[in-house]
């Protein structure tokens, strides 16, 4: 049978098109008889083989990517996964991630992404073909769009990457919603606000705390430490306008037991109902947005800093992280 030659150029074309190895390339041109496109399906078969062989393989490497269009009203972020750090960090791999976001920023589901060209074929079709240069699992592992009026994004060091949109356009916009993407990056929350709670959530949520503590406490007991405090409440959107009359007169009583004169209450009532809230609020704090601690000031949360920078309110965000 006579040996197929193929030329340098056309191994280097090949090699453009698809990122696959030089030697990896001559063979795929060697076995298509010296035919691009065959020679493409060659390599895209590779791909099906191994994707399949490491289909039960985990891709908790990889890089998180933002893309954000140029009038900043949309925006996408996606995790390009593989299996191992090394592959991760690799910048044609990470190359390849920021091409996939570039594609990601027009299609609103990851369904259509997946579907949509990639160089003649698609994006799916794409991470097959990957899988086989690579030799690594790959898939896309997330997934999120957001639109509105301004769009700011921040990603930490490849692994995290989150978007922030804002209500309106206002002077440093671009600071308070890459600053609002850092805290959503950095803390994780999971919700704007303690309104959006569904109550159902936040009663199992109440009950598995106090089940957790009241645990503790019992080792606690028994080695003779202080016990924590059992919580009534987690959230704001528990602490009705009873419940909060109900706390100040528990003060009032607290003060007076404590022979401060009634003529300073009011100058002292804040605090403690401050420190209330506070106390009761701790699901909100890990998980409302707007009601956590700011990053950048502590003294500040997250609602308060927004409103220094005048009528303007977060109106949406995404995070995406490896694993």
């Amino acid at each position: 049978m006579e040996t197929v030659k193929v030329s340098a150029a056309d191994v280097k074309k090949l090699r453009e098109a698809t990122g696959a190895g030089m030697m990896d390339c001559k063979k795929a041109l060697v076995e298509a008889g010296g035919d691009f496109d065959k020679a493409i399906d060659v390599l895209r078969k590779k791909g099906q083989k191994i994707a399949a062989k490491r289909a039960d393989r985990e891709s908790t490497e990889g890089v998180a990517v933002t893309r954000i269009n140029a009038d900043k009203t949309a925006g996408v972020a996606i995790v390009l996964a593989c299996e191992t750090d090394f592959v991760g960090k690799n910048d044609s791999f990470v190359a390849l991630g920021g091409q996939f976001a570039d594609i990601a920023l027009n299609y609103d589901t990851k369904e259509a992404f997946l579907a949509a060209d990639f160089g003649g074929m698609t994006v799916a079709d794409k991470l097959v073909e990957q899988t086989g240069v690579i030799g690594e699992k790959l898939e896309i592992t997330a997934f999120e769009k957001i639109e509105a009026a301004y769009i700011g994004a921040y990603t930490h060091i490849g692994k995290i990457a989150a978007l922030v949109g804002l209500s309106a356009v206002v002077d440093n916009a671009e600071t308070l919603s890459k600053d609002v993407a850092m805290q959503v990056a950095s803390m994780g929350a999971t919700t704007l606000s303690y309104k959006d709670f569904d109550p159902t959530f936040v009663a199992a949520e109440t009950e598995a705390r106090i089940a957790v503590i009241e645990k503790d406490n019992i080792e606690l007991g028994r080695l003779g430490k202080t016990l924590k405090n059992v919580p009534q409440f987690i959230s704001m959107s528990q602490l009705s306008d009873e419940v909060l009359a109900k706390a100040e007169e528990a003060a009032k009583a607290e003060l007076a037991a404590e022979g401060k004169p009634e003529k300073i209450w009011d100058r002292i009532l804040p605090g403690k109902m401050e420190r209330f809230i506070s106390d009761n609020t701790t699901l909100d704090m890990e998980q409302c947005l707007l009601d956590q601690s700011f990053i950048k000031d502590e003294k500040k949360n997250v609602a308060q800093y927004v409103s220094t920078f005048g009528d303007v309110t977060v109106s949406t965000f995404k995070r995406v992280t490896l694993g």
